[in-house]
């Protein structure tokens, strides 16, 4: 069974779109196919991979959110061969607008992707950093949330809100949404807050806390703009082993 996943932080510059890519990418390498939905307006997932976003002016999600073609028809491939994408672009921006009198939008995504018929072992989401409407179709159609906290100074600001947005949605709209994980980002274990904010973390929630760590790096920060992910830009760098260690403990994890 296909495990889809939303990675969300309503906070932007904690990591977000860079564990979507690359979690994603990192599940790939490891022989799972995995199909990655950029569901930011912004379409840094989608330029992050290497896709021209001119080139899929006519072919992303917004023609399927709101024109209602199959997501069949705007998957495109990756470098990776195990790795598809549903690419975004600014077109995205006029969804809550044109949404805000149709019946049932936020189950849109969610039908969307119910009606995907190839084999996908994972479904990474990219969620736009915010909690409106494309957050909430992302939550609507997902399993689980995967949530990066930055480890520096407010990295708790925001949290709270968003978790009483997960039960909300748990509660009217998707029952069997739950907390997949809290993934700690940009982690320098020299500096002192970094390592206080990673210890009130996992003091708080425990085992929901993943246990692989992905540090401050600049060869994770420089890889977007050449449009790979890190296993393709720098296998070899700290950022490249976080990020498969986090697919192994992803697909060796019960829970998820």
């Amino acid at each position: 069974m296909r495990k889809i996943l939303s990675v969300t932080n309503q906070k932007g510059g904690v990591g977000k779109t860079t564990t979507a890519i690359n979690l994603a990418a990192s599940l790939a390498a490891a022989e799972k196919k995995t199909l990655l939905i950029d569901s930011d307006s912004q379409g840094n997932a989608t330029s992050g991979i290497g896709v021209d976003t001119e080139d899929v002016k006519n072919h992303n999600l917004y023609q399927c959110m709101a024109k209602n073609r199959p997501l069949q028809e705007v998957i495109v491939k990756t470098q990776i061969p195990q790795l598809d994408i549903v690419p975004a672009n600014q077109d995205l921006v006029g969804v809550e607008l044109e949404f805000v009198l149709l019946k049932d939008r936020e189950k849109r995504l969610r039908d969307l992707v119910k009606k995907l018929t190839l084999p996908y072992d994972y479904i990474i989401i990219d969620c736009p950093p915010s909690l409106g409407f494309l957050t909430l179709n992302a939550m609507v159609a997902s399993d689980c949330l995967i949530v990066p906290l930055q480890c520096e100074y407010f990295a708790m600001e925001g949290l709270g809100h968003l978790l009483k947005t997960m039960e909300m949605v748990k509660q009217y709209l998707n029952p069997a949404l739950y907390l997949g994980g809290i993934l700690l980002t940009m982690y320098d274990s020299r500096n002192l807050l970094s390592r206080r904010v990673s210890d009130d973390v996992r003091k708080h929630f425990g085992n929901l806390v993943f246990e692989t760590v992905i540090p401050r790096n600049v060869r994770l920060s420089e890889c977007p703009s050449h449009g790979l992910p890190i296993i393709l830009y720098d296998i070899k760098s700290r950022g490249a082993m976080s990020y498969m260690a986090l697919a192994n403990e992803i697909m060796k994890n019960g829970r998820i």
